[in-house]
């Protein structure tokens, strides 16, 4: 008796090792589908993908070939501006200021005397003080004589 227990424990045991080896079986074909097609879809889009890549390195190529060029007008443009106030800047100041004191030198020549010439103001940090201001009779604003 002893041995058809063995037997029939041995048969139950077969037969769930069996359902467990189909079961997993049946696991590793659907497995294997799923890789098949994943990578039936991943081939093309690896593809798209490393063709957007190679397009974005083009566009970088040129933007930074634009980068170099406008780095390279500026220092062109600083270089002339420079060149330029070098070469004018000392000449024009001169002119400028010539020109001021010809035209100070004819205002003074073509003002007639004045007597009465109301004196300067005087700047005192940054604010401008009124000078004294003369009546006809000879006395000051503020009441007192000269």
């Amino acid at each position: 008796m002893a041995g058809i227990l063995v037997a029939v424990f041995w048969a139950i045991l077969v037969s769930f090792l069996a359902v467990v080896l189909v079961r997993l079986a049946q696991t590793l074909k659907a497995t294997t589908a799923l890789v098949a097609d994943v990578t039936e879809q991943a081939v093309p889009l690896l593809a798209d993908a490393s063709a957007t890549l190679r397009s974005a390195q083009t566009q970088l190529d040129k933007v930074d070939a634009i980068a170099s060029d406008v780095q390279e007008v500026t220092s062109n443009a600083s270089a002339l501006s420079t060149t330029v106030a070098s070469t004018f800047g000392g000449p024009l100041v001169k002119v400028a200021a010539f020109g001021y004191g010809v035209r100070q030198a004819l205002g003074r020549r073509n003002a007639p005397e004045q007597e009465g010439r109301t004196p300067r103001r005087t700047v005192v940090v940054g604010r401008t003080l009124p000078s004294a201001r003369r009546k006809r009779d000879g006395r000051t604003t503020r009441g007192q004589k000269d």
